[in-house]
């Protein structure tokens, strides 16, 4: 009997799950192995700091959904990977055999990146871990206002300064340091311009610098500014897990698991890659959050036909994707391509596919 060992409870493994309840392999013996109970589905996330969701409307358990699809779940967490040996070593010492090994662990966040950061910072990664710490932060907001600065200028930043300052209201004062421009560099720029005037209308201030030191009180930029900080969010770009440099498999020049067309491994073909841990070195845009949610379905067929023998199927993510932006209220900005559009309606139509995709895995959103 081969063995599958899925390991990370992403998105793309959450589809791989579901697929197989739909239509169970036959004579495999598939484990999944998590440090978490559960997924919380990155989406919903600055709906759940501006409390329009509990964490339980945007998290899906696990276990339900691997008893149906025949997976043994094993909570742990993975510290290396011997391809020679087709085994993966658990962070107690354990080790599993494979035949066959996908990767859905996402990505990490870099500690040290920012002097004071490990201290004093709250990191978006993992994110189960920063919803714990986010309702802290809450507690503390009630006592007295909060001064707090978000670090990163991409989707994620933008999403929680808007997000928190809706939570938090007037009485504390949020600020957003993009990273010495302005915020959404890799968005288009009729996204950027909608992004900064939600930005200026919910009084966010961004200042267009590096956070360069934290403290218990205050943020140092780049060029001397001190900022008063009595809670740092750090929303900097994601970083490939560290135990991944010594596993021999082949990486792009960040780190991550350089996959092709089929999501194997560009080296080790029992090897497959999928989500925020993976880079597609054939698609436009090799890491493009997007890949994570679709890259489920195609994963699993090609699991299931790599485990038969059979011929795998190339998947070709489609070179434009809907990008829809929380706002803090009820209010999204979406695009596509060059176009784009904001408003309270759009917030209907993310809540609408947000809902949808957490009910189709076994959540109750």
């Amino acid at each position: 009997m081969k063995r599958l060992l899925l390991l990370g409870g992403g998105h793309a493994h959450l589809q791989v799950l579901r697929a197989f309840a739909a239509e169970p392999l036959p004579a495999a013996e598939v484990t999944l192995v998590t440090p978490w109970p559960r997924l919380t589905y990155s989406g919903m996330v600055p709906g759940f700091v501006a409390g329009h969701y509990t964490l339980e409307q945007c998290s899906v358990p696990l276990a339900p959904m691997a008893e149906k699809a025949g997976v043994r779940l094993l909570q742990a967490s993975a510290t290396g990977v011997d391809l020679a040996a087709r085994s993966v070593t658990l962070a107690d010492g354990r080790t599993l055999a494979y035949d066959l090994l996908s990767l859905d662990t996402g990505a990490t966040q870099d500690r040290d990146a920012i002097a004071g950061a490990r201290e004093h910072g709250l990191f978006v990664r993992p994110i189960e871990a920063f919803a714990t710490l986010w309702e802290r932060m809450l507690e503390l907001a009630a006592q007295r206002a909060l001064c707090v600065v978000v670090v990163g200028g991409g989707a994620a930043g933008v999403e929680l300064a808007l997000s928190m300052h809706h939570r938090l209201g007037e009485r504390s004062h949020v600020s957003l340091v993009p990273g010495g421009g302005p915020p959404l560099p890799s968005h288009p720029p009729a996204v950027q311009r909608r992004a900064l005037r939600a930005l200026k209308r919910r009084n966010v201030t961004v200042l267009e610098d590096v956070c360069a030191e934290l403290s218990a009180t205050q943020a140092v930029l780049g060029r001397g500014t001190r900022v008063a900080c009595d809670a740092a969010v750090i929303a900097l770009p994601a970083c490939a897990p560290a135990w991944l440099r010594a596993s021999g498999l082949a990486l792009d020049g960040q780190g991550f698991v350089a996959t092709g067309p089929t999501l194997q491994s560009s080296s080790h073909p029992e090897v497959f890659a999928a989500g925020d841990v993976a880079t597609r070195l054939d698609a436009p845009h090799p890491r493009s959050g997007v890949y994570a949610v679709r890259a489920g379905a195609p994963l699993a067929l090609n699991l299931r036909r790599s485990l038969a023998g059979g011929q795998l199927e190339p998947w070709r993510p489609r070179r434009r994707a809907l990008n829809l932006l929380a706002c803090g209220e009820q209010y999204a900005i979406a695009s596509w391509g060059g176009w784009s559009a904001e408003g309270r309606w759009v917030w209907r139509w993310k809540d609408r596919i947000d809902r949808q995709f957490i009910n189709a895995h076994g959540g109750s959103a």
